[in-house]
């Protein structure tokens, strides 16, 4: 038996980190080659159009998506009335920022797990805006056959879209569009 406080401490320390080892190797979940369906109801390409009192906004982003079976492509067409940005990034207060992402629907949560590209789709490893990894977390508050919205974890304004085209799911190898 181990008597030594030191020494129970320490086992219980390295039993702790095994634990925490085989948890987090048994979480991890190799992403298939091949596209699932996603949410149908999603399944399309949708536009924001405006936001409420945006021109008296210093700074906003309208958003389009496009979901392909559990894949969502997002362009970001960001404008700023201030400049926080290098002059050659800045473009006049409007650019476009893109992503790609595989995501999921748990509930009424739409979780993706993606990255920043460049327009073409590859991926953005630097730059201007935003490089790296893309995590999408919105709650759909409402969907129609015609309309989405979509309240943000990180932001208090609901995106409002509404459909411009219908997608019917194909599944294939990933990223081949």
């Amino acid at each position: 038996m181990v008597q030594h406080p030191l020494l129970k401490k320490s086992l219980g320390a390295c039993l702790f980190l095994l634990i925490g080892t085989l948890f987090i190797w048994s979480s991890c979940v190799r992403h298939s080659e091949m596209q699932s369906e996603g949410a149908d109801f999603l399944q399309g390409v949708w536009v924001q159009d405006s936001i409420p009192y945006q021109s008296q906004m210093m700074d906003y982003t309208l958003h389009q998506f496009k979901f392909t079976c559990d894949s969502v492509y997002a362009t970001m067409h960001v404008h700023a009335k201030i400049q926080r940005i290098p002059d050659s990034c800045y473009k006049e207060g409007s650019w476009s920022e893109y992503a790609k992402a595989v995501y999921v629907m748990r509930g009424d949560s739409l979780i993706g797990e993606g990255i920043y590209t460049k327009e073409n789709g590859k991926y953005k490893t630097a730059g201007c805006y935003r490089t790296g990894t893309y995590l999408p977390r919105y709650r759909v508050a409402h969907h129609s056959a015609d309309s989405l919205i979509l309240e943000s974890r990180f932001d208090q304004r609901p995106i409002v879209l509404r459909k411009v085209q219908d997608i019917r799911c194909t599944p294939k190898r990933r990223w081949e569009d």
